[in-house]
C-alpha cells in the first residue's frame, strides 16, 4: 500500500498485512489531478492551486495526528493495469480500515456565519457519484469539509440528512453491516449515481458485496451482469430479480438487469430471513438462469 507522509508530501511504501494508521481521502475528481507520476517526477509544488486540494487534506490530517494519508489520484499508479485492478479490488477494505475519511465536498461553500450549509451540501455533486457510495459507507467516521476546508459535520451526527439524500438507511450510516439489508436495498443506493466509464458502475459496487472480479474495461453493461453473477454465486437472495424497467429506460432482455437505475424502486425491499426457511438456491447457465423461489403471500 502506498501513502502519502502528510509532513514531507512524499510517498511512502508499507507491504505486508497490516498498515499504519492513516486517514484517507474521498472526494469527486476534477479537470487537473495530481498523479502518481506527478509525485514522482517533480513532487508538490506548495502553495500552487493545482495541489491544493492535496495540501488541505494533508493539513488537516497532520491536525489529528496522522502522519500517512491515502488519496487516489496520486497514491495509485493508474498506468499499471494489474496495480489499478488490484486497487480497485481493496479499496472498500482501505476505506474501512482507515482511521477517519474526510470527505471533501468542492462544491460547497460554507456561510461566512459559519451557518450550515443545508442546500449545498444536500446538491453536492459527492452524493452523485458510483465511487462515493463505498466512502461513505465503508468507514466507521466520515467527516465532511466544505470547499475551504471548513468542517460541515460528520456521518455520525447527520445520519437523517444523508439517508434523505442517499436512500440509505440510518442504521447502516451509523455502523450496521450492509449484509443486513437485501442485495435489492444495496443496488437501489446506487441507481441515480453516475461513473465517467461505464463498466465502473460495476466495479464500484464490488466491495459493497464482497465480490473480487477481474476489470475488463470496454465491456460496457456487461460488467454489471458478471457482477449479479458473483452475487449469486455467494448469496441466495433473491430480490437481485427484484428490478423493473420503465418507458424512459428500457432494458434489451434477460433475466438480469444491466444497470443499477433498473433498480430504483427497491428500496424498501426485504430479504426473507433463511432463519425462517430453508435455503433456496439459484444458479446461472449460460443463457438461463435457474432458481428456486421464495415467495410470501
Amino acid at each position: 500500500m502506498r501513502l502519502l507522509n502528510t509532513r514531507t508530501l512524499q510517498l511512502e511504501e508499507f507491504g505486508g498485512d497490516k498498515s499504519p494508521q492513516y486517514a484517507i481521502l474521498s472526494h469527486t475528481w476534477g479537470a487537473d489531478e495530481v498523479t502518481f507520476q506527478d509525485l514522482q517526477s517533480h513532487g508538490i509544488t506548495r502553495g500552487e492551486e493545482r495541489y491544493s486540494k492535496i495540501e488541505g487534506c494533508c493539513k488537516v490530517a497532520a491536525a489529528d495526528g496522522f502522519d500517512l494519508v491515502w488519496i487516489d489520484t496520486c497514491c495509485i499508479d493508474k498506468t499499471s493495469s494489474s496495480e489499478l485492478s488490484e486497487a480497485i479490488n481493496s479499496m472498500y477494505h482501505w476505506y474501512q480500515e482507515a482511521e477517519v475519511c474526510y470527505a471533501y465536498l468542492a462544491d460547497v461553500l460554507c456561510p461566512d456565519d459559519l451557518a450550515f450549509p443545508i442546500e449545498g451540501f444536500s446538491n453536492s455533486r459527492w452524493f452523485t457519484r458510483g465511487w462515493t457510495l463505498q466512502e461513505l459507507i465503508a468507514p466507521s467516521t466520515v467527516v465532511f469539509f466544505s470547499s475551504d476546508w471548513q468542517e460541515i459535520g460528520t456521518k455520525g451526527n447527520l445520519p437523517d440528512l444523508i439517508s434523505k439524500i442517499t436512500g440509505i438507511h440510518p442504521t447502516i450510516l451509523m455502523g450496521e453491516s450492509p449484509e443486513t439489508v437485501s442485495v435489492a436495498q444495496r443496488m437501489s443506493w446506487a441507481s441515480k449515481r453516475k461513473t465517467t466509464r461505464i463498466e465502473d458502475l460495476a466495479y464500484c459496487l464490488m466491495g459493497l458485496f464482497g465480490i473480487n472480479m477481474p476489470m475488463l474495461y470496454g465491456e460496457g453493461e456487461q460488467s454489471f451482469i458478471r457482477l449479479e453473477e458473483e452475487i449469486m454465486k455467494i448469496t441466495d437472495d433473491h430480490s437481485i430479480f427484484a428490478w423493473r424497467t420503465s418507458y424512459m429506460a428500457p432494458h434489451d432482455g434477460g433475466i438480469l438487469a444491466t444497470s443499477p437505475k433498473f433498480f430504483a424502486d427497491s428500496g424498501n425491499l426485504i430479504s426473507l430471513s433463511q432463519k425462517k426457511s430453508p435455503p433456496l438456491y439459484h444458479f446461472a447457465t449460460s443463457p438461463s438462469v435457474y432458481a428456486a423461489l421464495r415467495v410470501q403471500i
